[in-house]
């Protein structure tokens, strides 16, 4: 976070000690820090941006996969970029909500890391190889993906003209990115598309 927002914790959720990065605890599935979240709805709020983060690990597992299966292509070069991205992206939501004091409901992550693990077993026309169609899906949900998080940045954004502890430059700017990485995709499923079909 920029500007006044300087030195908060940059924080994510480390797997079996009941803690996060800075010391907060996790009670029932959730992580707290012990801050209060503005605002007349806040458990809305946070099933909100629980929901997105549920969205993100799953973004960011389909993104490592999509981005591993074309190493050493042209392709492979931007996924691998658009993959650190939506990695930054995700750390960015959670650290947001860790600053509002919203608790990171730890069974909606776990739920989303296993919603793309399960999304791989869906029938594709090949039982013991890759479809060719799987490019073009994965991209899709991709897109999606980079959709989601233009949603998340605009609500916060709109949150951030009544709570000071939001960062509306640095929203801004993962508005942008992420609009950016939506036109980035299209371009690279497009490309699939063409390929699938024989188009040129």
């Amino acid at each position: 976070m920029g500007g006044s927002h300087a030195g908060r914790p940059r924080v994510h959720v480390e797997g079996g000690n009941g803690r996060t990065s800075n010391g907060g605890a996790i009670h029932d599935g959730a992580i707290h820090d012990g801050t209060v979240t503005a605002g007349r709805e806040p458990r809305l709020l946070g099933i909100y941006l629980n929901d997105h983060l549920a969205a993100a690990t799953a973004d960011l597992e389909l993104a490592r996969r999509t981005a591993r299966v074309h190493r050493g292509t042209s392709t492979g070069g931007v996924l691998g970029r658009l993959t650190a991205e939506v990695a930054e992206d995700r750390a960015a939501l959670i650290r947001i909500m860790m600053v509002l004091g919203v608790p990171i409901r730890g069974y909606k992550i776990s739920a989303g890391w296993l919603a793309e693990k399960v999304g791989r077993l869906k029938p594709n026309g090949h039982l013991l190889r890759r479809s060719p169609m799987a490019t073009v899906v994965e991209l899709e949900g991709l897109r999606i993906g980079a959709e989601s998080r233009i949603l998340a940045w605009t609500t916060l954004l709109t949150a951030a003209e009544a709570d000071d502890r939001l960062d509306a430059g640095m929203l801004d700017g993962l508005l942008e990115r992420a609009r950016r990485q939506v036109d980035e995709i299209d371009q690279l499923r497009l490309r699939a598309v063409g390929d699938l079909l024989g188009v040129s």
